[in-house]
């Protein structure tokens, strides 16, 4: 049995740089966290897949990841694959991108066709604008429609506090967002840049310099949003961001125990809350 890790993501810069045709032009600082659904596999006649989610089980990516990568390599063994979630869905986090990217690359392995990194990119943006980020991990610079990834110098250990409303995951969230944004929403780069530079100078991200393009939209439609940011504030965060396109908030911290005050005081209001770390690339 092959046993892999696929961690969540935040982005602590996403802007938006305009719109071409019928996508939407990205430029974003992206960082893996400490926070992982696990994923075994075994060889096995033929491919099947189950989750410990059972809502999840249909129409995921993991299978779809899977059965791409045979179509496109002309293997024909099968696969026996459990998923087990631990990142929430439907919150920006990633969880299902990063699984499908753990696929590829697992897969490659257990059926030894040991892809070059350029071949499994390039399946992982059949995939999902996501996707190409998980097969490097740790933080990387992502650009066009996701498809460019940049492998960046690790980020200092810096710890995560995620905030998660309560709200029911609503289909096709990221299709209405991009719906949303205005010409206003959309930057130049410059906000990418700043963080670049800041990264090069310090191996840090200042939260001063932290930027997403969905943040507007993203509180118009989740109104609780406000409160919480409030929340996550009074709890001690100095600064509070959307993970990707919402609707989950997040603060960075540099101190540990801080952090674990934080998550602590949230908790104590019967929120749901996970404290993270960030997380290198996976060798």
């Amino acid at each position: 049995m092959l046993t892999v890790y696929a961690p969540a993501k935040v982005n602590l810069v996403l802007e938006v740089l305009g719109e071409c045709a019928d996508y939407h032009e990205l430029s974003s600082v992206v960082q893996a966290i400490g926070l992982y659904d696990v994923l075994n596999f075994e060889l096995a006649d033929e491919l099947s897949f189950e989750c410990s989610e059972a809502s999840l089980e249909s129409h995921n990516l993991v299978v779809e990841a899977a059965t791409l990568l045979r179509e496109a390599t002309g293997h024909r063994d099968g696969a026996r694959i459990e998923l087990r979630k631990h990142i929430p869905w439907g919150m920006g986090l990633g969880g299902g991108s990063s699984d499908a990217a753990s696929t590829l690359k697992a897969l490659s392995k257990l059926w030894k066709l040991e892809l070059p990194t350029l071949d499994l990119l390039s399946l992982a943006f059949r995939l999902g604008s996501d996707v190409p980020f998980f097969i490097y991990g740790g933080t990387g610079l992502i650009e066009g429609r996701g498809e460019r990834v940049t492998p960046l110098a690790p980020l200092t250990p810096t710890c995560f506090v995620l905030l998660l409303p309560s709200v029911a995951v609503m289909p096709g969230k990221t299709k209405q967002l991009y719906g949303k944004l205005k010409a206003g929403d959309y930057t130049e780069g410059q906000f990418v840049r700043a963080a670049l530079l800041s990264l090069r100078r310090s191996g840090t991200v200042l939260p001063s310099l932290m930027w997403n393009a969905f943040e507007r939209v993203a509180y118009d439609l989740f109104p609780e949003l406000d409160e919480l940011r409030s929340t996550l504030e009074k709890a001690g965060a100095s600064s509070v961001c959307l993970a990707g396109s919402g609707p989950c908030l997040f603060t960075p911290v540099t101190e540990e125990g801080r952090a674990r005050e934080i998550c602590l005081r949230l908790e104590g209001q019967g929120l749901q809350c996970y404290l993270t770390r960030s997380v290198a690339a996976q060798q």
